[in-house]
Formats: C-alpha cells, structure tokens, sequence
C-alpha cells in the first residue's frame, strides 16, 4: 500500500473499497512516527555538540528503520488479513452444516484479523521507546519532531486497538477474546504512559 504515492493511498483509503482500513492506516501512521524519529537521529549524527551519543542515536536511527519497515509490511499484512473474514461473512448458512462450518471459518478469521493489529501496536510500543531516547539526547533543533512522532505514535497505536476489540467482540471463543483484549488494554496504557512522559518532556523544551 505505502509502495503507492501518498495521494494515491488517500484516494484508495477515501473510496469504498475495504482495504486499506483503519488498521492499516495505523501501521502506516505509526510508519510516518518512525520516520520522523529517524529524522532526528539524522540530524544528531555528526554533530560534535552530541558526539558523546552518536553510536547510540545511530543504534536508535537503525532499529527505527527496521521498525518502519515493519510497519510498511504490516500495512499490507492488515489488509490480507482482512480479506478471509471478508469471504467468511459471506459464506451460507442455509443448512445446518453450513452454518457451523460458517462459524468455524468466522471464528478462525476473527482471531487472524485481531492478531495483525495486536503485531502493529507491539510494533509502535518498540518505536515509542526509542523516541523517548531521542527526546533526551537528540538534536534540540528538532525536538518538536520527537513531540509530532509521539502523537502520530499513540494515535496510530490506539487507532489500531480499535480493529482488535471490533474483532473480538464477535468471537465464540471468549476466553481467547478475554486475553487479546487484556493484552491490547495493557498496551493502550503503556503507550499512554510513554506518551504523557515524552510529549510533557517535549513541551518543557520547546516552551
């Protein structure tokens, strides 16, 4: 999806067509959150003002691009996802046997569209925490970058909460819904936590 020019991504997201969705746009959002982290380190790197931590932040800008990298395959892993529980809704339940093997593949594909969103939040949370590092130690020059990242990265990480709880919520298998929603629970709090940290870290900066 991200392979696309970004105008042609928001015309694909803006039509009616089912993918890209929100959860997709969450991966890509928390994308443009990395992106923005790695800007930073960019612009720390090779400054003698901050060559005490240069081989950190170059350890940070590194993990950063294999977490956008990440996010840009898991933008396209949503949309795959998406598209068995699509054709599950759609099977017929006319007969007796139809039906429970309905339910069946609905249960299934339930859990595989709640899981990629789960993998996008965990992703975000890693890019999270490297912010914070260059909140502390990056380039003041870009410091309001680190603010703008924190805020693509908690919208994009509950944003992508919200494709797992409408997921399951219809599944039968409640014990295992109990356990997807209490992990992304944790996750929502954690992100918050970091987030109220980091952007209040920013602010004391910048004002």
């Amino acid at each position: 999806m991200l392979e696309k020019k970004t105008t042609d991504f928001l015309e694909v997201l803006s039509s009616a067509a089912p993918v890209p969705g929100g959860g997709g746009t969450s991966a890509a959002v928390g994308a443009f959150a990395s992106a923005l982290g790695m800007m930073v380190a960019n612009l720390t790197v090779g400054k003698k003002k901050y060559a005490d931590v240069e081989e950190e932040i170059k350890e940070v800008r590194g993990q950063l691009k294999h977490l956008q990298d990440k996010l840009v395959e898991l933008t396209d892993e949503d949309a795959k996802a998406f598209e068995p529980l699509s054709r599950a809704y759609g099977l017929p339940k006319d007969t007796k046997e139809q039906k429970a093997e309905k339910e069946r593949i609905l249960e299934d594909a339930l859990y595989e569209a709640s899981v990629v969103p789960m993998q996008i939040m965990e992703t975000i949370l890693q890019v999270v925490h490297l912010l914070e590092v260059l909140g502390e130690k990056g380039s003041r020059i870009a410091i309001s970058d680190v603010g703008v990242g924190i805020l693509f990265a908690q919208a994009a990480l509950e944003g992508a909460s919200l494709n797992v709880f409408i997921n399951t919520k219809l599944m039968k298998n409640r014990e295992r819904a109990e356990q997807m929603n209490q992990r992304t629970e944790a996750m929502i709090e954690e992100g918050r936590e970091w987030k109220k940290r980091i952007y209040q870290c920013v602010l004391e900066k910048i004002k």
